[in-house]
């Protein structure tokens, strides 16, 4: 995958777009990602017992991860990822705008 947990991404699509997040959290299988503070729903939760009250929480929901781009930390804007093989046979992730090592 190549959107990582820490990185950096702005949404595209959805009720949240424009916004910019860091990923919190990734679902590999799902092909989503969770990005705290953006895309927030309300759920309604019954008391369980004296220590859990019941009430209205609000929770992070996952966004596809085709709904998301990765902001480029050199050029600050959003960005296709490409690879690049070192000498040492290692993968990085470059910018596709400014070539930059992400």
């Amino acid at each position: 995958m190549k959107i990582k947990k820490g990185d950096t991404v702005k949404i595209l699509i959805g009720k949240d777009k424009g916004r910019t997040g860091k990923v919190g959290k990734i679902l590999g299988k799902a092909r989503k990602v969770i990005i705290p503070g953006v895309n927030i729903f309300k759920k309604h939760v019954k008391p369980a017992g004296e220590g859990k009250p019941g009430g209205i929480i609000e929770i992070a929901r996952p966004i596809l991860i085709s709904n998301i781009a990765l902001v480029c930390p050199a050029c600050n804007k959003p960005t296709r990822v490409g690879y690049q093989i070192t000498k040492l046979n290692e993968k990085q992730r470059i910018c596709r705008k400014c070539k930059a090592i992400i």
